[in-house]
């Protein structure tokens, strides 16, 4: 193999020092190896092995797989991005202020951050502001209102120049307004516009009666605007939604989406609706109410319509289903609407999805989907579940219909009663130069970075055994319905 060039770059800067806690002014000069070689104009990647933390910085992986924790609290974060380079990217949900994004640098190779700057130059606006992706050597990022991008330069940190605007949301910010972004291979740009509510639900039309099934708006006027993904050119400034094509709508809320480049089809895993029991007592136990309806797992189409609000997908009769809003009873079916391929846990809130496209990992993950799941927040009083990593296997480019925990440990505790009784909440999933998989939380900003140091060949079955039996902790497992507990 011949290598046209090996880039040693000299960094001279000034930095605060963030890393274990401590912030201390340095200024030094050091050179550093870029971790990019140069072999006939095409990108190789070399792997800089780091010495891992003995306890997978608190997360249980399947054998072979260990951790380290690339940075411990930078704050609280969503969306992340890996460059070429080993240079990480965060979206921080911030609500105030410009500097809304977070660099991070490993000048030693010892696999941990030791440089953090903040970044950003554009008003933050709400909590949900969500994304961050390197595409074509640009950085977009999001706020609740508005789709950016910066031009990267190569081995410089920090984008230069001020943030281009791509796409604005005309209207206020509101409930699920995070703004996750897609990109085909033809220069399209695909961005969620989600509901603010359930199921377009509409008190004045319910009455005041405490016993009624509440009503929707029918026909929703949230579908003229919202609940579904748009498609914009990624190289034009300052467009809206008039200027944007209407791809697919009856989605309710996704912040999990990605372009999958196996198939050159667009992916997303839904926010599913809440509040089947407070909405129809008559029709939904409780029970019903944590374990409906699905986190639908979509190859969504130009065209499709899911039928939100009108509809929900139940996951276990494996049907879409009409929901009590609009005279559905927990039997009457919905039919004519799209369906997804797969039907995910209920409220386990799915926030990233990444397909695999690396050669670290065993090739059972190859073209497979990881999805981050956030953990879930109402469905009391059975425990809140997810809060895991989960992983989906692909056969003949389709899902097996059977998905795997493949991170867990985010919690802390063997019961999450509460939303805040988990010590981290899973939310950004990024793809490393070499193959390695990081992922973000959002309550800390601890950012992990998985690789693989078993044997891929002979990894099976067995190797996944310890994490199948993860699931029968109380935050994966399936509940019992109450009755179904008086009986044993």
């Amino acid at each position: 193999m011949r290598f046209k060039g090996i880039f040693i770059i000299l960094f001279v800067f000034t930095l605060t020092n963030c890393r274990n806690g401590k912030s201390t002014d340095v200024t030094k000069t050091e050179p550093v190896v870029d971790s990019l070689l140069l072999l006939d104009s095409e990108h190789v990647k070399t792997v800089v092995a780091p010495n891992l933390d003995t306890e997978n910085g608190g997360l249980f992986l399947p054998d072979g797989f260990e951790a380290l924790v690339v940075a411990d609290s930078v704050g609280p974060a969503r969306h992340l991005a890996v460059n070429v380079n080993g240079d990480i990217y965060v979206k921080l949900r911030v609500e105030t202020g410009n500097m809304g994004n977070m660099a991070l640098r490993d000048t030693d190779n010892d696999g941990r951050a030791d440089i953090f700057q903040r970044f950003g130059d554009y008003p933050n606006d709400g909590s949900f502001a969500t994304e961050m992706r390197i595409h074509k050597g640009y950085l977009y990022f999001s706020s609740e209102l508005v789709v950016y991008r910066q031009k990267l330069t190569p081995n410089e940190l920090i984008p230069a120049g001020k943030p281009e605007v791509i796409v604005r949301d005309p209207y206020p910010v509101r409930w699920h307004n995070a703004k996750s972004l897609a990109f085909d291979d033809n220069g399209g740009m695909y961005v969620t516009f989600s509901a603010p509510t359930n199921a377009c639900e509409d008190q004045a039309l319910t009455g005041n009666d405490p016993d009624a099934i509440v009503r929707g708006e029918y026909p929703c006027s949230q579908l003229d605007i919202l609940a579904g993904i748009w498609k914009f050119d990624e190289n034009k400034l300052e467009q809206t939604l008039a200027e944007g094509q209407r791809f697919a709508t009856g989605i309710r809320s996704v912040v999990a989406l990605s372009w999958n480049d196996g198939d050159k089809s667009l992916y997303a895993v839904n926010h599913g609706r809440d509040f089947l029991h407070n909405h129809a007592p008559q029709f939904y136990s409780e029970w019903q109410n944590a374990v409906l309806p699905a986190e639908e797992f979509m190859k969504i189409k130009e065209g499709d319509n899911y039928g939100w609000p009108y509809t929900y997908y139940d996951p276990f009769k494996h049907k879409r289903m009409l929901a009590p809003e609009y005279g559905g009873d927990g039997v009457k079916e919905a039919k004519g609407y799209s369906e997804p391929i797969m039907g995910l846990p209920a409220h386990w809130a799915p926030n990233d999805l990444l397909f695999y496209t690396g050669d670290q990992f065993p090739e059972r993950y190859r073209k497979g989907a990881f999805v981050a799941f956030h953990g879930s927040t109402n469905r009391t009083p059975y425990p809140q579940a997810g809060y895991i990593v989960a992983f989906v296997p692909f056969k003949n480019g389709k899902p097996t219909d059977q998905w795997e925990v493949f991170a867990d440990g985010f919690a802390g505790v063997d019961t999450i009663v509460k939303m805040n009784d988990a010590q981290y909440r899973p939310m950004g999933l990024a793809e490393g130069p070499d193959g390695s998989l990081y992922i973000s939380d959002s309550k800390k900003g601890k950012i992990w970075r998985v690789l693989f140091k078993g044997d891929a060949q002979n990894f099976g079955e067995a190797q996944l055994l310890r994490m199948e039996k993860r699931k029968s902790r109380s935050y994966i497992k399936t509940p019992l319905e109450k009755k179904d507990l008086l009986s044993n």
